[in-house]
């Protein structure tokens, strides 16, 4: 086996102990913290739009779709959906099954209500801030929202993101 100089094993190890300090209780903070704040402030609109969500669902797998080159409602959202779930949230729900017991289901619906009123005003500042390409095409996404809503000064912080987007792609 091949062993890494002794620098090597400090880095790897302060890395660790970041991860493991910013992945326990200040994510889960962040993450609930902020899901339960625009839950509150959208007034539960994760819960007041569901059924409108649902008639706009069925009502875009039977329509035909747009223009030329563009995607239905539908395709959208199941193009979403597939990029956003993967195998490491299903086999969390497996994992929280068995480590948590049937209790977990629970706390994975409550959970799944703030989740979708953070994907919400996601989708809101990524609609607000979006900008047409040379070719007149829609762009936009956490980038755009970054540098157009928070201003050019934060340009850096746009290009960080999504240089680190790039990354996670191929990784």
């Amino acid at each position: 086996m091949v062993s890494l100089p002794v620098y090597m094993n400090n880095l790897t190890d302060i890395i660790a102990a970041i991860s493991d300090f910013v992945c326990g209780y200040p994510l889960f903070l962040t993450l609930i913290g902020g899901g339960l704040f625009l839950f509150i402030r959208s007034r539960a609109i994760s819960l007041r739009m569901l059924g409108s969500s649902v008639r706009a669902l069925r009502d875009s797998m039977n329509s035909k779709g747009g223009d030329s080159g563009q995607i239905t409602s539908i395709q959208a959202l199941m193009s979403s959906v597939a990029s956003t779930v993967g195998m490491g949230n299903i086999a969390g729900v497996a994992i929280a099954l068995v480590v948590g017991g049937p209790g977990a289901i629970f706390w994975m619906w409550c959970s799944a209500l703030l989740g979708m009123c953070t994907k919400f005003a996601e989708v809101t500042l990524a609609v607000r801030y979006r900008e047409r390409n040379k070719a007149g095409d829609w762009v936009g996404g956490p980038m755009y929202y970054i540098q157009n809503g928070m201003g050019k000064q934060w340009k850096w912080l746009a290009c960080t993101f999504a240089a680190i987007a790039a990354i996670a792609c191929f990784g």
